[in-house]
């Protein structure tokens, strides 16, 4: 079975740290914890490391990984452009529960999966995650459970669904929260005709607290979803069939 390590103990945190960036480099995968929940993480930038992610908790192409971040400079190199609007988002919610989908860098060589030119993004609010991503550089993670099950929020459910499919666990006790992040979908404040924010999935941060810092430029309320169902989204919706990291 693959090891586990108790990243509340300092030895283990070390040897635990050490596994996990040298697992990544050579494109295997690793969970580790997050702010919301736990994540199955891979080299973004390693096309088959990602797929080995996507078979690892059962699903295709058509439901790629967000790409989680160490900073905004980050940010800034995986995007094609970070409208105002965007940048008020990073300053009230990051490092937190919120991920944001953005055209991507069109000359970046990577394969997340079928993302439609598009790539969603989040800084976390874990110290040790952060550490691992200021030295890995950008993640490919998704929620650490098997599809159509529910997300971990320990590490001990994450090994139960994913076993040896992962090559280290990063444990750093019962996550924070235990809700995923909210996804938005920003891509029409690129060049849009209508620019508006959308929420893909409703999670750690509110519709309110979006629009005391969006304004008018986010997405009415729905009136009812029993009613009038959300149209599908502009954007693929990275994650959003379970709680996600």
């Amino acid at each position: 079975m693959s090891p586990v390590y108790d990243c509340r103990d300092e030895s283990q945190l070390l040897s635990g740290m050490r596994h996990a960036r040298q697992a990544i480099g050579r494109g295997e995968l690793v969970v580790l914890p997050t702010d919301t929940v736990y994540g199955i993480a891979a080299d973004a930038f390693n096309a088959r490391a990602v797929a080995g992610l996507l078979e690892a908790k059962g699903r295709g192409r058509q439901q790629p990984p967000p790409v989680l971040v160490a900073g905004v400079a980050t940010l800034r190199a995986l995007v094609a452009e970070i409208p105002p609007a965007v940048d008020d988002l990073v300053r009230e919610f990051w490092p937190g529960g919120l991920t944001i989908v953005l055209p991507a860098q069109p000359s970046l060589s990577w394969d997340l999966g079928d993302t439609h030119g598009t790539v969603a993004v989040r800084m976390p609010a874990q110290k040790l995650t952060l550490e691992l991503l200021e030295e890995t550089g950008p993640l490919a993670v998704s929620s650490a459970n098997l599809t159509g099950m529910a997300a971990a929020v320990d590490i001990d459910s994450a090994r139960d669904m994913l076993r040896d499919s992962v090559a280290a666990y990063l444990d750093a006790g019962p996550s924070e929260t235990g809700i995923a992040s909210t996804i938005v979908d920003a891509t029409t404040l690129v060049g849009g005709a209508e620019p508006q924010v959308r929420v893909l999935r409703e999670g750690a941060i509110s519709r309110a607290q979006l629009r005391a810092v969006l304004g008018d430029l986010l997405e009415p309320d729905p009136v009812d979803d029993t009613v009038a169902p959300a149209e599908p989204s502009i954007a693929p919706t990275p994650d959003a069939e379970a709680p996600g990291p």
